[in-house]
């Protein structure tokens, strides 16, 4: 028997040594991490337990069959984070570039089976140079089979995603199907097609940084939610981004302890400017309302007219969906909608109350919003908030203008609770613009056209810019002073937190795409 043990061990031992200390070290060397440090930093010390270790690939063409690493180039299994049950994949860079074969495929497929039948998160480590070439179409159709059960797990268990080098071709796909993504700077890329093909194409000289590195992505694309310095960094984003989310669809977010004390944060009364038109930070209202430090921005450098994230309300896990008079005035445009309305999606599949600060001139004008799809990106957002069934909560800061007033979650789709400052303007447009077309004829044979205009401007002002016609139809629960908001949402989220919605019954519906 000891014989046998050590050959086991043996086994082991090479297995753990991925492609060999040459190319560990090589990896090191770009400021890498091995897969199986990521799962170390990652997972609580102790608790991870591999699938598969010995699994090897049976390709024999090109003569494959002389280079046989154990774990084919991806570690998988479980253990805790947090003391949570959490399932991995972790693709090892030092095996043919952690290139994605039949084997190695499968291998992923059973740690998302394992998943899905627990309902546990799954966290995806990507570093890998894409299929491997030399299976050719087997491995192609691992990566299809990756991709089938991400959407098979998609709104059941949470899906995460840290590309911690590249991912290139049909590898990217499966990232972008899940939930969230996070990338390293300098270190991880994602593209469908890379620099050299773009040259031979396209004729445009572009780096892999420039085509598709963390900043690429974080700013112009929005493909990726978080751009990290590092890969303990982007570990420990992950880590922080589980902390908001339940284990499954069917359970509920954990809360953490919170005594109520003095909850009125006075700050508030003296936010917002005095001119409607001067801009102020809603991360400051957010940052009030919220546990103090709790707020993880999500999508932080892209569609910046909008804020999404995570916080805590007393304990309780929140996503906030936010808009950001500091940029563009805080309109709506296409890629904010979309932003938002993916998020919103996100927490509605995860029992993720959904809280709103609204303060929106209107949807961006002009040929390329037109052009781009503002009406269908817009749409989505509409629809996202309409068919979300978690506690829904709406606060108007100021501006509530136009249909921008209905999409951000107003009392008319379905949300639970609305609430306004004193300060808050409900109408169609804003009052310049809105006596300009009224009063027109009016004002053109004023003798004093411009005095007249701003005389019936301020009758405008004074009949619809504020939120007592919307309080008097019921379209505002209560009319509120800001220093109360936090007090007000407190109280709000406990008593609904039994809410239930029958929804008709259907497959499911058809979200303009």
């Amino acid at each position: 028997m000891d014989k046998k043990i050590a050959l086991l061990q043996d086994k082991i031992k090479q297995a753990q040594l991925g492609g060999g200390q040459l190319r560990i070290d090589s990896q090191h060397q770009k400021g890498k991490l091995t897969a199986r440090e990521r799962i170390h930093f990652l997972m609580d010390e102790g608790s991870f337990e591999e699938i598969g270790m010995l699994v090897t690939h049976r390709s024999t063409d090109f003569g494959m069959e002389r280079e046989q690493y154990p774990g084919d180039g991806v570690v998988t299994g479980y253990g805790t984070i947090n003391g949570r049950l959490t399932y991995i994949f972790s693709q090892d860079f030092t095996v043919f570039g952690g290139s994605l074969s039949e084997t190695h495929a499968e291998k992923i497929c059973k740690i998302m089976d394992m998943a899905m039948k627990n309902g546990a998160p799954l966290i995806g480590l990507n570093d890998s140079g894409g299929a491997r070439i030399q299976e050719g179409v087997v491995s192609l159709g691992g990566y299809a089979d990756i991709f089938y059960k991400n959407v098979q797990a998609s709104g059941v268990i949470p899906q995460l995603s840290a590309i911690m080098g590249p991912c290139a071709g049909g590898a990217v796909y499966s990232p972008a199907i899940t939930d969230f993504i996070l990338m390293v700077e300098h270190t991880s890329y994602m593209f469908v097609t890379g620099p050299n093909v773009v040259k031979t194409v396209t004729h445009e000289e572009v780096t892999s940084e420039e085509l598709g590195g963390a900043t690429t992505h974080a700013t112009k694309s929005g493909v990726t939610h978080f751009a990290c310095a590092n890969e303990i960094e982007a570990i420990s984003h992950v880590k922080k981004l589980l902390s908001y989310m339940p284990q499954n669809c069917e359970e509920i977010p954990a809360s953490l302890p919170y005594d109520l004390a003095d909850e009125s944060r006075v700050l508030l009364d003296q936010l917002l400017p005095e001119n409607i038109s001067q801009p102020y930070d809603m991360r400051e209202v957010i940052s009030a309302v919220s546990d103090s430090g709790s707020f993880l921005e999500v999508h932080k450098d892209f569609a910046e007219n909008i804020v999404v994230g995570f916080a805590r309300l007393a304990g309780r896990s929140i996503g906030i969906v936010a808009n950001q008079p500091a940029y563009l005035a805080g309109v709506l445009d296409s890629n904010s909608s979309v932003k938002a309305a993916r998020f919103v999606r996100f927490c509605d599949c995860f029992n993720i109350p959904l809280l709103v600060f609204e303060d929106v001139p209107g949807f961006l004008p002009g040929t390329d919003q037109e052009w781009n799809g503002i009406i269908s990106n817009g749409a989505k957002l509409l629809y996202a908030f309409s068919e979300a069934t978690v506690p829904r909560i709406t606060v108007i800061t100021r501006k509530a203008y136009g249909g921008a007033y209905d999409v951000m979650n107003s009392k008319h789709i379905g949300a639970d609770m609305n609430y306004a400052w004193p300060s808050a303007e409900i109408a169609v447009m804003g009052a310049k613009g809105a006596a300009e077309i009224i009063f027109k004829k009016e004002i053109s044979m004023a003798e004093n056209p411009e005095e007249k205009w701003l005389e019936k401007e301020k009758l405008y002002s004074e009949i619809f810019a504020n939120p007592y016609r919307a309080a008097e139809r019921g379209f505002i629960d209560e009319v509120i002073e800001p220093a109360q908001t936090r007090i007000k949402l407190i109280k709000a989220f406990k008593m609904l937190e039994n809410k239930v919605v029958n929804n008709p019954r259907k497959k499911h519906g058809n979200i303009p795409l």
